[in-house]
């Protein structure tokens, strides 16, 4: 039977791929994000359905609660991966004004982006639903000094919590953890083969991850096969966390 999956920040890299596994099961997939012409477009690819909103303002997460409460009625997966280092600084300590305003921008794009949704959405959760949140090896290692890894660890004890909650009822509440995954717009505009060869050289496997990578494995969460998983953090990464 054909599932209604909802995926934020489906209309590139992660998450789109996440969307075509789906898909590629005859599910009903839904995609969000705030770009309408990407998501359109991958909408089209996908068979899908393409709604615009930004997730760090509650007006829109109510718009969107209520068009997929209409249209759709329960939601049998969601798949919060929007997200990602907005504001790039080497260095997000001591006393410069910008601290704050940084910190801010990261929580919004990545925090407040997973737990809205989840909250207006949670009550559409089928029982034996599913959830699953993309945070990063960053959350688990730190990120070099600025917020974007504090902000995506802020959702483990979240999930935890939410699994613990929504657990009666059937539904499972996961982590995924990417580390280096080639193909996305995270790392597009700031790989260089020093780089790359520095983070390839990091894992037990000697490769980038993919998109598909981390797909197969929200897939698998998702699946009846896993329906005693819950409250786990999984690392898709290649062992880099443990590094070598």
């Amino acid at each position: 039977m054909a599932r209604t999956v909802v995926v934020s920040g489906g209309g590139t890299g992660i998450g789109k791929a996440v969307a075509a596994r789906f898909a590629a099961d005859g599910d009903r997939v839904v995609i969000i994000g705030r770009r309408a012409d990407v998501l359109e477009t991958a909408a089209k690819e996908l068979g899908g359905t393409a709604v615009q909103a930004d997730l760090s303002e509650p007006a829109d997460v109510a718009r969107v609660r209520t068009e997929l409460a209409e249209r759709f009625g329960t939601i049998d997966v969601l798949v919060n991966n929007a997200g990602g280092n907005v504001e790039r600084h080497p260095n997000d300590h001591g006393d410069d004004p910008g601290v704050a305003e940084r910190w801010t921008a990261n929580f919004r794009a990545n925090v407040l982006t997973a737990v809205l949704p989840t909250e207006a959405l949670r009550d559409l959760l089928n029982p034996s639903g599913r959830v699953v949140f993309l945070t990063s090896i960053a959350a688990l290692r730190g990120s070099g000094g600025n917020s974007y890894g504090p902000m995506k660890a802020a959702l483990h004890p979240y999930a935890f919590d939410l699994a613990a909650a929504l657990g009666p009822r059937g539904v499972t509440v996961n982590v995924v953890a990417p580390g280096f995954v080639e193909d996305t717009e995270f790392f597009g505009g700031t790989m260089t083969d020093e780089r790359r060869s520095m983070l390839v050289g990091q894992t037990h496997t000697g490769r980038a991850g993919t998109p598909r990578d981390v797909a197969e494995t929200v897939h698998w969460l998702a699946s009846p096969g896993a329906g005693h998983v819950t409250a786990q953090i999984l690392q898709v990464n290649g062992g880099a966390e443990h590094g070598r």
